[in-house]
């Protein structure tokens, strides 16, 4: 069966095939293909019980992270935080568990119409809730591999330490910050946005054949036009810290609110400014970074 003949009957619309972008044809008018949309696939039992489980496991993920925050918060994990608390190191094994528990405590609460529709779909071909756990996890393990670059600059950091000088920290925290800031209005961040604001659209054209290595690949390939929407905000993290629970935070709600509402692109862009303007800030006053990274 083909994909898109699949998703039509697993959501009373008719997709038209022109762009992710385009209207979702049904009986009684034209539906956008939003996230909003995904909660009319299934029964609202079945969302109720997806929504929750994303929630524990997000919040199980918050549980650790904001305990590992805690146990590290004497120790420097990002830019601005050199100097003034201690270097630290940790294994990469550890590291890379930190980080994909950080992830999905951020992540996975955004996640939830695109697995509601995937598990519609799921449910229509007769292969039930095993492909969308593998489709998670093919979306988790684009994040899992994107922990490589945080781990470079942690292990950077702990190895120069003081003796490189701090002098540059504020220009390097400062174009961080600029550059995550100005992708926000880049041509690829609105391709990834529009991807992850098109369930009905993605499935349709994302699809690699039944199974669980087939959700497994799909998921991967959501997972890398997510992470081609959030990697430059998540990037902030290494001037402020990788475990700053009030910047994590922020970033979480930010994530949430750009994947949940149609109109979530004003609020990257509004977050975008905000950090152009931050990071101008830090470069002109070195001394504000220090109160940014607490």
């Amino acid at each position: 069966m083909e994909p898109q003949r699949t998703v039509e009957q697993a959501h009373p619309v008719q997709l038209a095939r022109p762009g992710l972008s385009s209207a979702v044809q049904g009986g009684a008018g034209a539906v956008t293909d939003q996230p909003r949309a995904a909660f009319g696939v299934l029964s609202w039992r079945v969302n109720l019980a997806v929504v929750l489980g994303l929630l524990a496991a997000s919040l199980l993920a918050w549980q650790y992270t904001i305990e590992q925050s805690i146990s590290m918060r004497g120790m420097v994990m990002g830019l601005g935080q050199i100097g003034w608390l201690a270097q630290g190191d940790m294994g990469a094994g550890v590291f890379l568990a930190m980080w994909v528990t950080m992830m999905a405590a951020m992540m996975l609460p955004t996640i939830a119409p695109i697995v509601l529709v995937h598990l519609g779909v799921a449910r229509r071909r007769g292969r039930g809730i095993l492909a969308t756990l593998a489709f998670i996890a093919g979306y988790l393990l684009v994040w899992s591999a994107a922990g490589v670059l945080p781990l470079l600059v942690f292990k950077a950091v702990a190895r120069w330490g003081d003796d490189i000088g701090q002098a540059w920290l504020p220009v390097l925290a400062g174009g961080i910050l600029i550059f995550a800031g100005a992708y926000q209005f880049t041509g690829r961040k609105r391709l990834c946005y529009e991807h992850c604001q098109s369930p009905f659209g993605f499935i349709a054209s994302h699809d690699f054949g039944s199974g669980a290595i087939g959700a497994l690949r799909t998921g991967a390939v959501h997972g890398a036009y997510c992470l081609g929407c959030c990697w430059a905000m998540t990037a902030v993290l290494l001037a402020v810290g990788l475990m700053n629970l009030v910047w994590m935070v922020g970033i979480f709600a930010v994530f949430l609110v750009e994947k949940s509402w149609r109109h979530g692109l004003v609020v990257s862009k509004l977050g975008g400014v905000l950090l152009i303007a931050l990071g101008a800030a830090v470069i002109a006053r070195p001394t504000l970074l220090a109160s940014i990274a607490l």
